[in-house]
C-alpha cells in the first residue's frame, strides 16, 4: 500500500530543518527501495529557495507502519513540522520519480495537492512524474488528489490536475534525498 506524506514546515524552522538533515537522510536510508517520490517544497525563489515542507510517498505494509514513518520522521519529532497531511495514495501512473525520463528543458517542478473537489480524473499528461487519488488512512474515503509534475509555471501546474470545484495547492517542488543520490539509486 503506498502513502502519501506531506509535512509543512512550521515558520522560522529553516535552520533547525538544516541541522537535522543528516539525521532525515540516515532515516529515509531505511526506506530507500520503498519510496516513490521525495523531496523537499520550496519558496521557488530561484537558487535562494528555502524549504517550505517535505514530501514523501511511500510503499509501506499498513496505516501503522505509515504513522510510524511520518511521526518518528526526525522532521516532525524535532518540531520542524507545522502539520502532516498522511493519507494513502492510489499510484494512477504506477511509477516512481525515478522512472520519469521526459523532463522539458526550462520547466519548473511542483507539487500539486486538490481536495474537497469532485469530477472527472485528469487525462494523464507526459508532464506527470508521479500521479495518484488521495484517501483516508481506511482507503475508503476520497480526499483528493496529487501530483508531482513539471511545467512551465504554478497556473500551468494547477492545470494539469483540475480541482473539480474544491481547493488546489502548488508547492514549488524538487527531487530529493542526499545530495548526491537524487538520481536513480533513492
Amino acid at each position: 500500500m503506498e502513502y502519501f506524506v506531506y509535512g509543512r514546515d512550521r515558520p522560522g524552522s529553516f535552520e533547525l530543518k538544516t541541522s537535522l538533515s543528516e539525521e532525515h537522510w540516515s532515516f529515509m536510508d531505511g526506506y530507500g527501495e520503498r519510496l516513490i517520490a521525495r523531496g523537499p517544497t520550496l519558496t521557488g525563489d530561484g537558487d535562494e529557495a528555502v524549504s517550505t515542507g517535505s514530501l514523501h510517498i511511500v510503499d509501506l505494509p499498513d496505516a501503522d507502519a505509515a504513522r510510524t514513518f511520518a511521526y518518528a520522521e526526525p522532521y516532525y519529532r524535532g518540531g520542524v513540522f507545522e502539520s502532516v497531511l498522511l493519507c494513502r495514495f492510489r499510484n494512477a501512473l504506477d511509477r516512481t520519480m525515478w522512472d520519469f525520463t521526459e523532463a522539458v528543458a526550462g520547466h519548473g517542478r511542483f507539487l500539486v495537492i486538490t481536495t474537497g473537489g469532485s469530477g472527472p480524473a485528469p487525462a494523464t499528461s507526459r508532464h506527470m512524474i508521479v500521479y495518484g487519488e488521495l484517501l483516508a488512512l481506511d482507503g475508503e474515503t476520497r480526499l483528493g488528489r496529487a501530483a508531482a509534475v513539471e511545467a512551465p509555471d504554478r497556473e500551468a501546474a494547477a492545470a494539469l490536475l483540475p480541482a473539480g470545484g474544491g481547493r488546489t495547492e502548488v508547492h514549488p517542488w524538487r527531487f530529493g534525498g542526499r545530495p548526491a543520490q537524487r538520481s536513480p539509486g533513492r
